[in-house]
This record gives structure tokens, sequence and C-alpha cells, in this order.
């Protein structure tokens, strides 16, 4: 992930420009009335695809135009899977199915050639979190020549498994796979995040104990480390091995409270174990206070590092997406926090149906960041609309009455695969690993021998902060 450090493009520019001189409706929703629900979140859908371009002629399937960067693409067809699920539409399935499996790439590991060179750790999760969330939402199987929804995220999470860096700073995973891209030397809380995540939720569909242990190798990793404070849960954005992560960057993010919020919720619902439930709420303890400050707005999601000074890039724009859906699925992981998440994404959804009324080629459909203020605040972008989206859209989990995402054995389709990612496919159909062959040294990945050699330069990476190109 790098993020963009010039918001203000012309586009920008020109939708403040406009903001006074074109007037539109805002999304008007009813958050008790289901088609009023499905209304609202097929407008703002209909808005996010519009700067889809890969499905134009000449153009690369998956890909978002500039300035947004490959990850958030991942992230845009995730929300579109989730669409599909909150509402039965199946007006952009095509064009997902069609993106999700061409960006994954010829081993089927969201490494394709045109991105692998300078694509980070939480790229590719962003894209395996995709495919997690096809499997246990049972949306349209690959097919024929494609590996399924879950042994793609199963390839992911071997591939990252094997990047696991014991010599610096004890473990976790670094911000970049190659030692040639700036940020080498970063280890981000998001890949690390999401590499804690796509365990939990790998252990709960596929039921094999591996990725539980994996799960609470992360979590301990990162708790012992300074990403976390955990006298004040709160959650920091990255640490340096130039210092043997000693110290922290201290910014606070939506999506990295997120993360580990439905990881834990996943081990909940997986193991029982009331450890994960209490660690689960003392994150949401401290996302309340953090992210939804009653002097913005009582129970209102908000970016408060850049969203009240204006200054969100394109990345930052979409994070509130990822924290509304992880907390979606924390309600339905955990039913004892449901009101008390719901409280707080009704009041979000309301507010953000408010922002979307803007100018611009969607107008109408254009939504804006500051879902605590009922006029248009002249943003827009793939972010600022595919977090409307989630937060409208998760209101059917609040009044549609709708499965909660499978397993396996609770009637997923997609079949597993313990091999994925390492070169041996173990050929299992059943959702468990092939246990023929040999567990070595702790670190083990199902009963497969993760053997990946990754060859990188030998310049070192620098260390970016924030700002700069990442």
């Amino acid at each position: 992930m790098r993020f963009y450090t010039k918001p203000w493009s012309i586009l920008g520019i020109l939708s403040l420009v406009t903001h006074h001189a074109l007037l539109a409706t805002a999304v008007d929703i009813d958050i008790d009335s289901v088609d009023s629900i499905k209304e609202a979140a097929s407008s703002i859908a209909y808005g996010l695809m519009k700067y889809y371009t890969g499905n134009n002629t000449g153009d690369v399937p998956g890909n978002l135009p500039d300035p947004y960067y490959w990850w958030e693409a991942g992230a845009m067809f995730m929300s579109m899977v989730e669409y599909w699920y909150y509402t039965g539409d199946e007006t952009y399935v095509p064009q997902t199915k069609q993106a999700l499996l061409h960006q994954v790439g010829e081993d089927n590991d969201y490494m394709p050639a045109n991105q692998t060179k300078s694509e980070g750790n939480d790229d590719q999760l962003f894209w395996a979190l995709a495919a997690m969330t096809s499997a246990e939402l049972k949306f349209s199987d690959p097919g024929d020549g494609y590996a399924s929804w879950v042994a793609q995220a199963q390839a992911v999470f071997n591939e990252q498994a094997a990047r696991w860096d014991a010599a610096n700073c004890g473990g976790g995973l670094r911000w970049q796979i190659y030692s040639f891209n700036g940020g080498y030397n970063y280890k981000n809380t998001i890949s690390n995040g999401g590499f804690f995540q796509l365990a939990s939720r790998l252990a709960r569909y596929t039921g094999n104990e591996t990725y539980v242990e994996y799960a609470e190798k992360m979590w301990e990793w990162a708790v012992g480390t300074v990403l976390f404070n955990t006298d004040t849960w709160t959650i920091n954005d990255g640490t340096s091995t130039t210092n043997n992560c000693s110290t922290a960057d201290h910014t606070q993010w939506t999506y990295n409270y997120g993360t580990f919020i439905v990881g834990c919720a996943f081990m909940y619902n997986h193991t029982e174990d009331a450890k994960w439930k209490t660690r689960a709420e003392s994150l949401l303890t401290s996302t309340w206070s953090t992210f939804f400050p009653d002097t913005m707005g009582p129970n209102i999601m908000v970016e408060v590092t850049c969203e009240p000074y204006g200054n969100c890039d394109y990345d930052q724009s979409s994070f509130k997406a990822y924290l509304t859906r992880w907390l979606a699925l924390t309600s339905q992981m955990i039913p004892d926090f449901y009101e008390d998440i719901f409280l707080r994404l009704r009041a979000s959804a309301k507010g953000a149906a408010g922002q979307c009324s803007g100018s611009g080629k969607t107008a109408g459909n254009t939504c804006g960041r500051e879902w605590n203020s009922t006029t248009w605040d002249g943003t827009m972008g793939v972010g600022e609309q595919m977090a409307a989206l989630q937060v409208v859209g998760s209101l059917m989990i609040d009044k549609g009455n709708l499965d909660t995402p499978v397993t396996y054995a609770t009637g997923g389709t997609s079949k597993s695969d313990g091999s994925a990612g390492t070169g041996a496919s173990s050929g299992s159909t059943d959702g468990t690993y092939d246990t023929s062959k040999p567990i070595t040294g702790g670190d083990r990945a199902g009963a497969a021998i993760l053997t990946i050699v990754i060859v990188v330069g030998t310049l070192g990476g620098a260390f970016w902060m924030m700002m700069g190109d990442f």
C-alpha cells in the first residue's frame, strides 16, 4: 500500500468548484426499511462502479485508473462481493468475478506479473481477503482452470507465513516483500493485522488448527511490540527494523483497529475461548472513543487523523470502509456486541447517505467523506464511495435477516487446498489439509512444508513515514 501524497487532484479541485454550482438530492434512506436500504446501496454501488474502467476495451480487468493503487481495486471488489451478499443484486457479479480472477495470477496467489515487483504484503492481503470473503459468502465459484476462492486465500497465507521475519524484531511481517522497494524496513500494522485476520478466518472456515496457531503467534508478537499499547488498547501504524522496532509511528487509522477486532471475533467464534472475546471488547472500547468522537457527532465514524483537517489522501479516504465491514462481521461472529456496533453503524449510515449528493459524472450518486455533515463536503472518489456503500449495505445485517458467513462444514462450496502457494497442491477436496506431509520447525502451514525461496535484490529499503512515494 502506498499513500498517494497529492490528494487535491484536478478532479478534486473541479469538484470543489462545482460544489455550489450543481445541486443534487441526497440518497434518501429509511434505515428501518429493507427496500430503502437496498435502493440506497444500489445507487451508491452504481456511483462506485463508474470509477472502474477495467472492463473497457483495451483496459486491464481488476485495475483502477490513476491515482488509485492496485490494492484498493482489491478492496473495491471485496466490497462488490459484499454488496451482492447484502442485496442479492447480481448486476456487477460478472465484472467482479472477472476482476478477481484476472488479478489472481498464474499461481493463484494474487501476485500477477504486472504487480509482483511492486506489491507489498498488505496489497496481497486485500486481494486475499476478497477471495476469503467470496468463499464465506458463497459467491459464484471461480470455475475450471482456477483454484477455489479459499485455496487462493490459502496460497497467500502460505507465502506470507514463509516471510515471517524472526531475525528482525523477533518476528512479524515487513511491509514490503522485496528489499528494493521503499518501506522494506517498515513493519506496518495492516500487513501484520491482515495476516492475523486471514489466519483467523481460515481457521474458522477450514477447521484446521494450524491457522489457530498462526493467529496466536501473530497476536502474541504484535501485542508484544510497540504496535500495541495494551494499557489503553491503542494501535499504532507501524515500526521500523532500523532501530529494532523500538519506536512506533503513533498515527491512528480505523482499519488497523478493524482488522484486529474482526480477527479476534473470528477466533472467538471458532474456538469459543473467552480471551478472544475480551480482547475484541477492549479494542472496541478504544475504537468507540477514538473514531466515534462525541464532539463530531454522536456515534458517527470519523477518520480522525485526516478527516477533520480535510487532508485525507486517496488511500486514507477508503479506510472507514474496512472498519465498517469488519465491525459488521464482528457483530455476526460475536452477537453479544451486535447492539453496541449497530448503534454506531445506523447513525453513520444515515450520515453517509446524506453525503451522497455530490456533483460530477455521478451526480446524485457521488458520496463525500464527512458523515457528520448534512451538506456534501466536496470530496469524491473510490474511497468515499466504497465507505458509504459499506456502511449503508451493512444495515442489511441489521434488517435483512442475512445468513452468517459459512464454513466448509456449514455449507461452504469452496474447497480447501492446504498446500496452495507452496508449489505442491495437496489436491484436498474435503476442506482439510493433506496430513501426509511432515511438519517442521514449528512454523508450519498445515502439513505442507513451506519452501518458498524469495530472490531479492541487495538494495536496502528506505524507511518512509506517511509522506513520500512508498
